[in-house]
């Protein structure tokens, strides 16, 4: 080899040298050098010099993590509480009036009154008017029944009439309901409009009746608008503890929407096309609770031949709170939310245990730094090719 290709491949390689030390060589996201360097490692280290914080993954930081994912669950509060209400009697409802004496030649005689010792008369079903109101003979004035329960109005209806029937009783039922309708609306199979039921009507079987959610629970929000106040729970909460089964009221408004979590992956993991998702960094939640280990397997696990297992980290947003009792001092951060970096070293053995008991949530993103081998491999690679390119050019300039 001549001295002029001598030199030239010397020069290429320094210039290739040069160029990695700039950046030139491509990478999937920062050194895990660099995340360490920038960011809060020690507890109780001075928060004001960093932009954020980061932990390594330990039990007692697991815990306070973990509570604070599952507190920030969407669950029905003080209206889960306690038995439900009477269903009231509401406007166009059909009602039935039954009245008993103890006696009979009382105030109402029936065909057959001398074959019994009491008395009882029927009296026709009856719509409650727009005014809340229907009619009983002998009572004097309509009665006021909109909003009531049919134990109240049968109370009223005896005491209207004791002064002329023999110890006269009531029972008012309700024959249809048509005043107290719910609407349950949304990503339900069979949106619909319905009474409840006289003796009442649970969450659950209000969406069984509009055909049930078209996706599965652990991705299902239900919202109750009661009132003024809108009420949420996951459908998945509302599954697996009767207490949220909430009672219904009348007017109450269900609606039943898809609320996708997802989570990202970046770094050194296999490459897009190679496992499913959504453009293969992307990825759905399978299950209610999903930890760490299985969000890094559906996408596929670290790859092997560039990943460093003791650099894998995990970015998200944490309260003040959780990371204060993980022993971070944060006060001098303005806003309750401070961006988080979770360390874990997966090369020992006590991590997996960790990674599996580790919640993931919404927007999570899991990134795992290359092994330094990999920009070393990287730079030769590059500088074979130059050496190459070099070589080829001196040649045909020869």
């Amino acid at each position: 080899m001549t001295v002029f290709r001598r030199v030239s491949i010397a020069a290429i390689i320094s210039l290739g040298l040069s160029l990695g030390g700039c950046g030139f060589i491509a990478k999937d996201g920062p050194y895990a050098t660099n995340l360490r360097s920038q960011a809060v490692v020690q507890r109780g280290a001075e928060p004001d010099s960093v932009k954020y914080v980061m932990i390594n993954v330990a039990p007692d930081v697991l815990r306070a993590a973990n509570d604070a994912t599952f507190a920030m669950a969407p669950r029905f509060g003080p209206m889960a509480r306690g038995p439900g209400p009477d269903v009231s009697i509401g406007q166009g409802d059909l009602l039935s009036v039954t009245v008993y004496e103890s006696e009979s030649g009382g105030l109402f005689v029936s065909k057959d009154a001398t074959s019994r010792p009491g008395n009882y008369i029927q009296l026709p079903t009856q719509q409650v008017s727009a005014s809340g109101e229907i009619v009983v003979p002998y009572v004097g004035k309509p009665i006021k029944v909109l909003g009531r329960t049919t134990r109240d109005v049968a109370i009223d209806i005896a005491s209207s009439l004791k002064s002329r029937a023999i110890e006269p009783q009531a029972v008012v039922s309700i024959v249809e309901h048509r005043g107290n309708d719910i609407a349950v609306i949304g990503d339900v199979n069979q949106p619909q409009k319905f009474s409840l039921d006289p003796g009442g009507t649970r969450l659950m079987t209000a969406i069984a009746r509009a055909g049930g959610p078209k996706y599965p629970a652990y991705e299902t929000t239900v919202s109750i608008q009661r009132g003024n106040a809108i009420h949420k729970a996951w459908m998945s909460s509302i599954v697996n503890d009767p207490a949220q089964n909430v009672a219904m009221r009348p007017g109450d408004q269900v609606y039943v929407a898809r609320n996708e979590r997802v989570y990202m992956v970046l770094g050194a993991t296999p490459s897009p096309g190679a496992i499913g998702g959504v453009n293969n960094r992307r990825f759905a939640f399978s299950n209610e609770k999903m930890s760490l280990a299985e969000a890094i397997s559906t996408a596929g696990g670290l790859d092997t031949l560039r990943s460093d297992p003791q650099q894998f980290f995990l970015f998200r947003f944490e309260r003040k709170a959780v990371l204060e009792q993980s022993g971070i001092d944060v006060s001098q951060y303005p806003a309750d939310l401070v961006p988080t970096v979770y360390a874990v070293d997966m090369r020992q053995g006590a991590s997996f245990f960790l990674a599996d008991r580790f919640y993931m949530r919404d927007k999570d993103m899991i990134f795992v730094a290359e092994a330094d081998a990999v920009n070393l491999q990287k730079f030769l690679n590059i500088a074979s090719s130059l050496g190459t390119s070099a070589y080829n050019g001196a040649y045909i300039a020869k």
